[in-house]
């Protein structure tokens, strides 16, 4: 994954101070209010938060995560804060991964670290991103710094997200180039996705292959308007087990319609109880 600095203003890095390390940042908005040009953009990656404590990798709880020693060797001394991620549509994958403390290392070979922070150093983002791309991109095969660019409009913005929403990705973050690293929800970080949810009808429960051999794999269902398509993402291994009940109805979330009226990268979220 290549990763180009970007410029800034004032030109050379400044105000490089360790700081103690934080508890971990959370985007406190879900539109930007100010200019976009002055935002950096990358992809929001649907994995597991990864904080990397300089010895450790650590969830956002706090919990270790069991990783092959090969896997964080020339991992740097400083902590980072990244996500944990396989790829796009596969948070279940990378999530089952974590949580499983007897998984064979060599499953840990399909993982990417990506960094999105450097929270000890205490400057603005545009100087922390930067920084990060000097010193860590090239460390490991396993450790990227996400790439952040600039986006010049709102009207560029929502082609940008359109683009990456139809290829798979879950959405956008926005961090504004002047914003600090601090604790819990911060206004300055902005989590931008496109998503919007419906109902349909259970029509049939298919079977799963693979890790899901004796589950539930995918639901088929229908939506009012006759159109029937498959959920097979958004489920836990319980629901899998357990799956809704065929002729219950679902709630899912998708990201607009083809041209046949199927929801695009539709999702299970839940099951809508009887009134």
């Amino acid at each position: 994954m290549a990763n180009d600095s970007p410029s800034f203003p004032g030109g050379a890095v400044s105000q490089l101070k360790p700081k103690q390390q934080p508890g971990l940042q959370l985007a406190g908005r879900r539109e930007a209010d100010r200019p976009i040009s002055e935002y950096l953009v990358s992809e929001k990656f649907d994995g597991v938060r990864g904080r990397w404590t300089g010895n450790s990798m650590m969830t956002r709880s706090g919990h270790p995560i069991r990783v092959p020693p090969w896997f964080t060797k020339g991992f740097p001394k400083d902590p980072l804060d990244g996500e944990l991620w396989i790829g796009r549509e596969q948070f279940e994958a990378i999530s089952a991964l974590v949580r499983n403390k007897n998984a064979d290392p060599e499953r840990w070979r399909a993982v990417s670290f990506l960094v999105f922070d450097y929270p000890a150093i205490d400057s603005p983002f545009g100087e922390r991103y930067s920084l990060a791309v000097k010193r860590y991109a090239h460390l490991s095969p396993f450790l990227h710094v996400i790439p952040q660019r600039r986006i010049q409009d709102s009207q560029a913005l929502n082609v940008e997200l359109d683009k990456m929403v139809a290829q798979g990705a879950e959405g956008l973050m926005l961090h504004h180039q002047d914003a600090r690293y601090r604790a819990g929800r911060n206004g300055d970080l902005v989590k931008l996705k496109r998503y919007q949810d419906a109902e349909a009808k259970v029509i049939a429960h298919l079977p799963g292959k693979g890790k899901y051999l004796g589950m539930m794999g995918s639901l088929e269902v229908e939506t009012s308007g006759g159109i029937r398509f498959k959920l097979g993402t958004g489920f836990s291994d319980e629901q899998r087990r357990h799956p809704p009940a065929i002729g219950s109805t679902v709630t899912y979330k998708y990201y607009g319609l083809t041209q046949n009226g199927v929801p695009r990268f539709a999702s299970f979220m839940r099951i809508r109880e009887p009134l």
